[in-house]
């Protein structure tokens, strides 16, 4: 009994028993189970709140505290150069296996049966977010309005000037380093009392996604939800793991590390739900804080692995259904400009569709139409897409911490091996102390 007990009070025991009550629920009572979605709006919400305030304080204390300032262009520039790298084989590997596989084949859509007004917000915002715009507003009108309205990317911009401002002073801003670190400390508190209720977080969103868009529409397009799952696992398989080899770490231990966010993130759908945790749990693997506080929130933005395997797949499968013959040189293109539109689109409402519509608008190849044919299935890829991102991105950290010489690996090997246990949500002291740190967390 004491055994059933201590495992059921485990979060991700609770959060799994959520997704599956979930399932059942909303595949017994759709209208009932549709009716959860606020469940999972909350929860989110409640993170959501505390992402500005988090990313402010961690990119400013982690780039105030650091010895040399350049470092902080150097961990910049580095991870750019490592997301534009793996989200492109993320896109190539996508690729290959819709060709593979051909999951639209056979479906013999007519375009002309479309009707595309279901897509209609998607196209109008894909026409207004381009590259331009997307760097235009990296810089926020006001600082005040990028906490307001949650913008990450221009949340990271504002901190990262402000530290750099702050490590200049010197050190009379020590202080008020130590005050924002204090403040750190009180919203990872909150983050405690949130995660509370993660499980019923969970459980609301996939009872909505069951009941709204039903078992059904799994059978209906099995086969491109299969392709999406299996390059998913794919990607994290061999490109992740050959990573996390040359860190000198196991791919499959950190996923154990981290089960806790994959179902949270599966469940809900989101990866912004579990930001904050994965700020922690990678600074207590001996990830130096000023690496994570710039690598991960940016990874958000830029780093969309799952979203990028999503956007090969669903581009060329509207193609297969719709019998339009591709040449490889069409392929390529439809690569190219992926390239560039899943990053102009990034932070926007709905960013995979917008991502498609725009590049499907650009080439004038593929009707931008077709898109209605993946609204159905759209939010049972979400959950793929969102778990490849997760890792993806916790994977990045891990490398550009290596890269720059800022990864204790013999603390990431012991927490991973589970020699050493740091209590959740609690961060040990950063840079040459942390296996000291770590070691004072065993319990």
């Amino acid at each position: 009994m004491q055994r059933i007990k201590t495992t059921l009070s485990k979060l991700y025991v609770q959060v799994l028993i959520g997704i599956v009550i979930g399932v059942i629920v909303g595949h017994v009572s759709p209208d009932f189970g549709t009716q959860m979605k606020p469940l999972g709006d909350l929860f989110i919400k409640l993170i959501r709140m505390l992402l500005a305030p988090i990313i402010f304080a961690s990119v400013v204390v982690g780039i105030a505290r650091m010895n040399d300032i350049h470092e902080a262009g150097r961990v910049g520039i580095k991870a750019l150069f490592y997301f534009e790298i793996v989200s492109t084989f993320a896109l190539l590997i996508g690729l290959v296996v819709v060709n593979l596989l051909k999951p639209g084949a056979g479906m013999n859509i007519d375009p002309a049966q479309i009707d595309a007004s279901a897509i209609a917000s998607y196209t109008h915002i894909a026409k207004e977010h381009g590259m331009l715009d997307f760097f235009m507003n990296i810089v926020p009108t006001t600082v005040v309005g990028a906490f307001a309205n949650g913008n990450m990317l221009a949340v990271i911009f504002f901190s990262v000037l402000f530290a750099i401002a702050l490590a200049q002073l010197g050190k009379r801003t020590a202080p008020l380093v130590d005050m924002l670190d204090m403040f750190l400390q009180g919203m990872f508190g909150v983050v405690r009392i949130v995660m509370h209720v993660a499980p019923i977080g969970a459980f609301g969103g996939i009872a909505f996604t069951v009941g709204r868009y039903g078992i059904g529409t799994l059978k209906s397009f099995g086969e491109l939800m299969f392709c999406v799952y299996l390059t998913s696992i794919v990607f994290i398989v061999i490109v992740l793991g050959a990573i996390m080899r040359l860190c000198g770490l196991s791919l499959w231990k950190f996923l154990r590390y981290i089960k806790d966010e994959i179902l949270i993130t599966f469940g809900t759908a989101s990866t912004e739900a579990v930001l904050p945790q994965m700020l922690v749990k990678l600074e207590q693997l001996g990830c130096r804080r000023s690496v994570v506080g710039m690598v991960l929130p940016t990874g958000y933005t830029f780093n969309a692995d799952g979203t990028s395997i999503y956007l090969t797949m669903a581009a060329i499968f509207v193609a297969q259904a719709m019998n339009i013959p591709l040449t490889i040189w069409d392929q390529l293109l439809v690569l190219g400009v992926l390239l560039l539109t899943s990053k102009g689109s990034a932070g926007v409402a709905g960013a995979g569709f917008v991502a498609l519509a725009a590049t499907l608008a650009s080439m004038h190849r593929i009707p931008v139409s077709g898109l209605v044919l993946l609204l159905g299935v759209d939010r049972f890829l979400n959950e793929a897409r969102a778990v490849t991102n997760l890792i993806g991105n916790g994977v990045a950290t891990l490398a550009v911490a290596r890269w720059e010489g800022a990864l204790d690996r013999a603390t990431a090997k012991a927490v991973l091996d589970g020699t050493l246990r740091p209590s959740a949500l609690e961060r040990p002291d950063s840079g040459s102390g942390a296996l000291d740190a770590a070691r004072a967390h065993t319990h």
